[in-house]
């Protein structure tokens, strides 16, 4: 192989300069163009776009629907029928009447289908909404942020007690370091050291209270890119699709156990809700 003579190679170590050096800007542009859209609209949070969602999951939560003509103001969230104050900070957490551990959205279909009489196959045939026709978020998805956003301003604390959310914790954690399909990926391996990134994202390492935290804390969260109001669910379902695996089943106990995991590594984050990511 032939050696580069001197001025050869000081100038491919300055085009490798330059373009790590416009990759990093690209990426300081990137995070800056989203901190100023965060500074429009969530620096006054009355203005965050997920509020509308909020607003129309408050009506679906109030109004009587399905074959049982009922709200699901009776749901038990955790801290007894129809409360909603501070349920989300406490979840995923175990519930005696179904004998398992339950994050929000898994809970929320157990009352949707217990209480107000709904089909769960029906209910869960489509639960995200596509941005690329541009399509409003699902009943499910703004039922979601409706719940969620009662915990603005608590410290996130899910139980860890019960054997059954110790064992959910410890599951959850396997499932983080599991290495699986076609890639040979794990959750790990986006999200288990500093610095790491994904074309110019930045991924935060959930290892580390401060990165789990500020994830944790702030979903349900506006999606810029999107333009919708996403949940934990749909966050759980996308990092599975990008790894080229199967769909991750809506509320599934797989789901639920990362959820709990990640929660547990975020303890004690404050919650602002709804929150603004890219």
């Amino acid at each position: 192989m032939a050696k580069l003579t001197q001025p050869s190679w000081l100038l491919a170590c300055a085009i490798g300069f330059g373009i790590s050096t416009a990759i990093a800007q690209d990426n300081a542009d990137q995070g800056a163009s989203v901190d100023d859209y965060r500074e429009m609209t969530y620096g006054d949070r009355d203005a965050n776009p997920a509020l509308l969602v909020v607003d129309r999951g408050e009506q679906l939560f109030k109004e009587k629907r399905g074959p049982k003509n009922v709200s699901l103001e009776t749901c038990d969230f955790g801290l007894g029928a129809g409360v909603v104050k501070g349920a989300y900070a406490q979840m995923p957490r175990y519930f005696k009447d179904t004998d398992r551990v339950q994050d929000l959205e898994s809970r929320l279909l157990t009352c949707m289908t217990e209480i107000q009489g709904f089909d769960a196959a029906d209910v869960t045939t489509k639960t995200f909404a596509d941005e690329r026709i541009n399509e409003p978020n699902m009943d499910i998805e703004a039922l979601a942020a409706y719940v969620a956003v009662q915990s603005d301003g608590m410290k996130l604390n899910p139980p860890a007690d019960h054997p059954k959310e110790k064992e959910a914790i410890a599951m959850g954690e396997q499932l983080f370091w599991h290495r699986h399909g076609p890639l040979d990926f794990s959750c790990a391996t986006c999200h288990s050291a500093d610095g790491k990134r994904i074309r110019l994202q930045n991924l935060g390492n959930f290892y580390t209270a401060k990165d789990a935290q500020k994830t944790m804390g702030s979903w349900p969260t506006y999606r810029v890119s999107h333009g919708l109001a996403r949940n934990m669910q749909h966050r759980m379902w996308d990092c599975h699709w990008q790894m080229r695996l199967p769909d991750l089943e809506y509320g599934s106990p797989m789901s639920t156990a990362l959820l709990a995991f990640l929660s547990h590594q975020a303890k004690d984050a404050p919650m602002v809700l709804p929150g603004m990511t890219r």
